[in-house]
């Protein structure tokens, strides 16, 4: 009779017990704020946690709307959210992830990089429809003059709040699961460079109210890292499928040429025209000629330096082909060298008569057996 092996258990708050049980200890945290929401006492403080704080009532043609401008409670709200993104951080490793790496049997470095394509193509998808819908719901697309009229954008619709919250919530949680994936350090460094590529830009513009901008930057960034990622995922379940890499590397160009023209029309030209250009904190007005140059220089710093590792990354592929091609024409090469050689068969001397080996007198090559007296 076969008996079920128990898990191995870790001693109660070590090192590798929180790694295996990250997540249900940020189930059971949200779970708190969840069931204090049921009680008079504690609901005001769970809100905080779940809902986007600093509503204001704005009154319009059509009645009264409500707007969302940050402040520091949104550190509370973002916490919240961090702990949401580690639990379903775990739901697509485990339910879906870890399932297909075994039946792929990848190697240990192929591995690492599957789970974070993985994830990573969950949450671009996600990202991309939930930033599209934003965009066109709001009428940025339609408007573009929107993007930069009635500049600072203080007040905000909750679902574009709501949607730079949960952007934060989840890069922030990004850095933690550095640890409980247990990265390679080789690993670390890149993963960190890109992390703190997306927390400045998306804190930026929303500090900076630049919001509108940011949508549309972000949905360009989304997309052509989702198609690198899907590219990198079928890759490593077939190492010969590499045309999707292509279609990734025509898209990611596209990106690139839309993200510095559209940061070169609203913020050197669209905000250089509104007419309130003044550096005023405390109403979100950072308007002024050294702002827009920072920034913008920000925006092309950040592209150069993506295109560089494009252009870095191309250049590597292109070796590495070469590199195989070189490879197989010599391997043909061999193959057929040895072919030629099986061919050639070492003959007897003399020459062939009816199938018997004749000596070139005629004679057969063959001593005689003598008779016995």
């Amino acid at each position: 009779m076969a008996f079920r092996r128990r898990a191995k258990s870790h001693p109660l708050f070590s090192q590798e017990f929180l790694i295996h049980n990250h997540a249900d200890i940020g189930f059971c945290l949200v779970l708190c704020v969840l069931v204090a929401l049921m009680f008079e006492v504690t609901a005001k403080t769970a809100f905080l946690f779940i809902l986007p704080q600093y509503n204001v009532s704005v009154p319009t043609a059509d009645g009264e709307i409500v707007l969302y401008h940050y402040g520091l409670k949104d550190l509370v709200t973002i916490l919240f959210y961090i702990f949401i993104a580690i639990i379903l951080h775990a739901v697509v490793q485990e339910y879906a992830l870890d399932k297909i790496n075994r039946r792929l049997h990848l190697s240990k470095v192929k591995h690492s990089k599957f789970n974070e394509s993985g994830q990573l193509v969950a949450f671009h998808l996600t990202s991309v429809a939930w930033c599209l819908y934003v965009i066109v719901t709001e009428g940025y697309l339609s408007n573009p003059r929107s993007l930069w009229e009635n500049y600072p954008h203080v007040h905000l619709p909750f679902q574009v709040k709501f949607f730079y919250l949960c952007q934060l919530a989840y890069w922030l949680h990004a850095l933690p699961e550095l640890y409980f994936q247990k990265v390679r350090k080789e690993e670390i460094p890149r993963q960190l460079q890109y992390i703190s590529l997306y927390l400045v830009h998306i804190a930026g513009a929303y500090l900076l109210n630049l919001t509108r901008l940011g949508l549309i930057l972000l949905l360009l960034q989304y997309v052509a890292e989702f198609f690198f990622h899907v590219a990198r995922l079928f890759y490593f379940t077939d190492e010969n499928n590499e045309k999707l890499f292509n279609a990734w590397a025509v898209v990611f160009v596209i990106s690139r040429l839309f993200t510095l023209t559209l940061s070169v029309l609203v913020i050197a030209f669209g905000l250089a025209r509104v007419e309130n250009q003044a550096f005023d904190p405390e109403k979100g007005n950072f308007n002024t000629l050294l702002f827009r140059m920072f920034v913008l220089l920000l925006v092309c710093f950040s592209q150069a330096w993506m295109m560089w590792r494009f252009i870095h990354f191309q250049l590597r592929r292109w070796r590495e082909y070469r590199n195989e091609q070189s490879a197989r024409k010599r391997a043909a090469a061999v193959a057929v060298h040895g072919k030629q050689q099986s061919k050639t068969v070492k003959r007897e001397s003399g020459y062939h008569e009816n199938g018997v080996v004749k000596a070139e007198n005629g004679t057969s090559p063959r001593t005689k057996k003598l008779k016995s007296p």
